[in-house]
């Protein structure tokens, strides 16, 4: 006559044990890469819109997504397409203005601010007052009362106005202080 186990598993609600603590021995699965002994457990697409998956280590999967090529087998038409598909279908998942990345610099401010500063011809460490002193120059030199005529310094002139507005703004909202 077999005997019956006295306890279980599972003590039921609640629970006792910690989860994934189970007495059986747990499945490990391997990094597929030839000869690797470490836990795959980074899934990584074999192909381009496929459900099949290796499982690589971390060190592999670095080494895999750095020769990656999402557009690979695709005609230049037909990499835009998707581009510009996926671009549309994102439009939830973009940064808002006020956590935006600003590229090149500290952080502090906006792509649209470096850009301003740009148009400047600033660095991109230059203070508010660095940008007044460059706008009131450049200004004065494409003001279209000084170039009447010159439809380049008058685009210019707009340029410069739109860049110093945006940096102005800019620097009245990080300085404003509720009451």
């Amino acid at each position: 006559m077999s005997r019956r186990p006295t306890r279980t598993n599972d003590w039921g609600f609640p629970r006792w044990r910690a989860y994934g603590a189970e007495r059986e021995a747990v499945r490990v699965r391997l990094c597929d890469r030839h000869g690797c002994t470490e836990p795959g457990d980074c899934p990584a697409p074999k192909s381009p819109n496929s459900p099949d998956r290796w499982y690589f280590c971390q060190a592999h999967a670095a080494e895999y997504n750095r020769g990656w090529n999402y557009f690979e087998g695709l005609s230049a038409e037909e990499a835009a397409e998707r581009e510009a598909t996926e671009r549309r279908n994102a439009g939830d998942f973009t940064e808002s203005r006020t956590n935006s990345w600003a590229g090149p610099g500290d952080g502090t401010r906006s792509r649209d601010e470096m850009r301003a500063l740009d148009v400047l011809e600033l660095e991109t460490d230059a203070t508010i007052d660095d940008a007044k002193l460059a706008w009131r120059r450049l200004a004065k030199a494409n003001h279209p009362d000084v170039r009447p005529g010159d439809a380049e310094a008058a685009a210019r002139f707009l340029a410069v106005q739109a860049a110093w507005d945006v940096l102005r703004t800019a620097e009245e909202a990080r300085t404003w202080k509720p009451l």
